[in-house]
């Protein structure tokens, strides 16, 4: 049995181990995680960036992969407490993104200002307790590459968009895009799709 096998299956030592990594009743890591482990577990690509003012609450058991010459601007939150964040190559995560695992994020993407990207939902069901204590589901979401996303985004778990596809701003995303899309309006439809036989941009709506 591994070290981390035995971890987790002891409930006494995984409380413990969780508490060693997180403080408690936040969901960011301790410094010592932050200065001393993470830079030797999550990948950073060459020329890549992440502005200081940007909250990174990364922690070991989940991956986070910032791609090269790819940039987090000032006032986002990453967290991939739950699911893994990965972010490709020269993607740009604009000012005041929250990205919550599991996310995927592909080549060449533009995500503009206060985006929110959350994998992660709270369960409900119980009447018995409060909802913060009744844990959380997940679903991925996939931003496929040279997509741009635009201002004030949401974009719920589970939801793919394809391939060089824009987001209208505002818009709230609650179901999968095709790629070569134009997506706008809550809940998002798709106004205008690439018609690789015409070679035009075609409404749809």
């Amino acid at each position: 049995m591994s070290f981390v096998t035995a971890i987790k299956s002891n409930p006494t030592l995984k409380r413990l181990a969780h508490w060693s990594i997180l403080i408690p009743n936040q969901a960011r890591p301790r410094l010592w995680i932050k200065w001393f482990v993470n830079p030797f577990v999550h990948h950073r690509g060459k020329k890549s960036c992440i502005r200081r003012r940007t909250r990174l609450d990364v922690v070991p058991w989940s991956k986070f992969s910032l791609g090269d010459a790819s940039t987090i601007e000032d006032f986002s939150a990453v967290n991939n407490g739950v699911g893994d964040v990965i972010i490709g190559n020269r993607t740009r995560i604009g000012l005041s993104n929250t990205i919550i695992g599991p996310v995927t994020i592909g080549d060449d993407v533009r995500l503009a200002q206060n985006v929110v990207l959350s994998g992660l939902n709270h369960n409900y069901e119980g009447i018995e307790s409060p909802i913060h204590e009744q844990g959380v589901s997940t679903k991925p979401i996939v931003i496929e590459s040279e997509s741009w996303i635009g201002a004030n985004v949401v974009i719920v778990p589970g939801v793919t968009i394809g391939k060089h596809s824009i987001v209208a701003a505002g818009s709230v995303v609650t179901k999968s895009m095709p790629p070569y899309s134009v997506i706008v309006g809550n809940p998002a439809k798709v106004l205008k799709q690439y018609n690789p036989e015409t070679q035009l941009w075609e409404k749809t709506i």
